[in-house]
């Protein structure tokens, strides 16, 4: 991790600005759900081929919208802006068979890095650094 706060503006949703790197293939910037309830970065399909990732089967799991496959999967995700950013090389993330999900940002490791403060009436989302 390079910087140690990082405040994000928000609407409706407690979104974080994540580019994922995977060899010589990154995506742009794409809003992130920060997502309480599930354990680790979950992204759909559709990037993963972008990307090109080397796909593990996790296994098959319920969620609300029905059953889906996950695969397990590394890459590397630059979380921030170009400016100011933390960088998280060679990352275990889960890919989901399913289409329609948006990347969702789990506990691991963004809530074991950072406490994060929800400040809704200013539509902010702060994240400080456990171990600068």
């Amino acid at each position: 991790m390079s910087e140690s706060v990082f405040t994000f503006k928000y609407f409706r949703y407690p979104v974080i600005p994540v580019k994922f790197h995977y060899k010589t293939q990154e995506t742009p910037f794409i809003d992130a759900l920060l997502d309480s309830g599930g354990d680790f970065i979950v992204i759909p399909m559709p990037i993963a081929r972008y990307l090109g990732l080397r796909l593990k089967k996790a296994g098959d799991v319920d969620t609300a919208g029905g059953t889906t496959s996950l695969f397990k999967a590394t890459l590397s995700m630059l979380m921030g802006s170009k400016k100011k950013n933390a960088i998280y090389k060679n990352i275990q993330i889960h890919v989901s068979g399913r289409n329609d999900i948006p990347v969702l940002l789990g506990r691991h490791p963004i809530f074991e890095d950072y406490e994060i403060t929800f400040k809704k009436q200013k539509n902010q989302l702060i994240l400080k650094a456990i171990n600068p």
